[in-house]
């Protein structure tokens, strides 16, 4: 069996990632950002590890078997110009990372400390607003799957009181010790309740610009938005100019509209989100942990092990027909 790592992430762990599969295996690590070798070691492979394969890649891979993923998205993978019968997985483990993230920025944003930091390294000390502690804040969740359920219990822990709305509703309200829960017809209910809010719904057809002007409209002025979805779930020209112009208190963006297409240089917005003093930016890195990816390499080899030995693959997401 041939399989092609592409995902730069787990070049970090090539030797543990190597040592678990079987012994005959043989392992192709093509520089990520390089196409041409991505498609070259590709040509007589059994199985792609990566979240990136467009139509030219798959192609290439004319004997795949298995595009696997090394996070949640396959967003980047064109099942379509697979293969017939190309098993697409996809791997997990992002939630404790991001749970962490949105406690720390919810922090961040409602105590002011963006402004103070930005003060104090021109000499003066800004005086604070004295905000409310978030145990005294309703955290409100769009979408509550995994990461949505691990940050609540993360934000329950310093007192909060919290809220969903979900796609399909059905969310245990009192088993998850909410407040309420409901579908997104309560979604405006939600944003007017909710001191902080978090975006984690993936992004489809329903929930692209979801939340738009009517919706930040609707948060309060000093309520913040920590967005680790997709960034097309929040409108891009109205989260602008709700930030620029006040409408809601601040947001901590992890996740944006446009991606450098090589390398790790290119402007995330056509807004110039980076001159706003409310907002936290972060380049797509609230789900990277070491302990993220030593997991989401566990789940990886053993799929791998599972194809060479004829068994069924866990997360299997898409079949390409």
């Amino acid at each position: 069996m041939t399989v092609v790592v592409s995902d730069p992430h787990l070049r970090r762990l090539r030797e543990q990632f190597e040592a678990a599969l079987p012994a005959a295996t043989t392992v192709r690590w093509p520089d990520p950002a390089d196409t041409d070798a991505v498609s070259a070691a590709l040509s007589d492979a059994d199985v792609l590890v990566s979240g990136v394969c467009p139509a030219g890649t798959a192609a290439a891979g004319k004997r795949l078997r298995l595009v696997h993923a090394a996070g949640a998205g396959i967003d980047g993978i064109d099942v379509g110009a697979l293969a017939p019968g190309t098993l697409v997985a996809n791997t997990f483990h992002h939630e404790d990372a991001i749970a962490e993230y949105t406690v720390a920025s919810a922090i961040v944003l409602r105590r002011g400390f963006l402004r103070e930091d930005a003060a104090l390294r021109q000499g003066t000390w800004e005086a604070p607003t004295y905000p409310r502690l978030l145990g005294e804040a309703t955290v409100g969740f769009i979408g509550f799957g995994h990461i949505g359920a691990r940050a609540w219990q993360l934000f329950r822990s310093f007192g909060a009181q919290g809220v969903a709305v979900t796609r399909r509703g059905g969310v245990d309200a009192v088993a998850e010790r909410l407040a309420w829960s409901g579908g997104m017809d309560d979604l405006d209910a939600l944003l007017e309740t909710s001191d902080v809010v978090v975006v984690s719904v993936p992004l489809t057809d329903e929930t692209t610009s979801l939340i738009g002007p009517k919706e930040l409209a609707r948060m309060g002025r000093t309520a913040v938005l920590i967005n680790v979805g997709r960034g097309r779930v929040v409108d891009e020209d109205a989260l602008y100019a709700a930030l620029h112009d006040g409408v809601i208190g601040g947001a901590a963006l992890d996740v944006w509209y446009d991606y450098p297409t090589e390398g790790r240089t290119g402007a995330p917005s056509r807004h110039p989100f980076h001159e706003l003093p409310n907002t936290l930016m972060t380049p797509h890195s609230s789900g990277l942990a070491q302990q993220t990816f030593v997991r989401r390499m566990e789940d990886i080899t053993a799929n791998i092990r599972r194809l060479a030995a004829g068994q069924g693959l866990s997360n299997v997401v898409a079949v390409a027909r």
